[in-house]
């Protein structure tokens, strides 16, 4: 059941992380926006436990923006990386 809750929160810390971006990153597919987003939460959970974070009893904010902010280097990396321009000439 945590692999579900990991892919919903993936989906909405991906379109988080998107519009957190700088710059225009909507020349990324959505299903690589859903990818950085589930690598967002996973790798922003890790780095949020390696620095000592340990959790609360209601919902802990830190860890959530450790993931936000993990998923918004995502989709610039995957931007970048793409290389999908929207002013391309044809």
């Amino acid at each position: 059941m945590e692999i579900i809750g990991v892919i919903v929160a993936g989906i909405i810390i991906g379109l988080l992380g998107k519009f957190v971006a700088p710059g225009n990153k909507d020349n990324i597919p959505i299903w690589l926006t859903i990818l950085c987003g589930i690598g967002g939460v996973i790798i922003g959970w890790f780095i949020y436990t390696a620095f000592g974070g340990n959790g609360s009893a209601g919902i802990d904010w830190v860890r959530w923006l450790v993931a936000i902010l993990v998923a918004a280097v995502l989709v610039v990396a995957a931007s970048t990386l793409t290389g999908r321009n929207a002013s391309r000439r044809v």
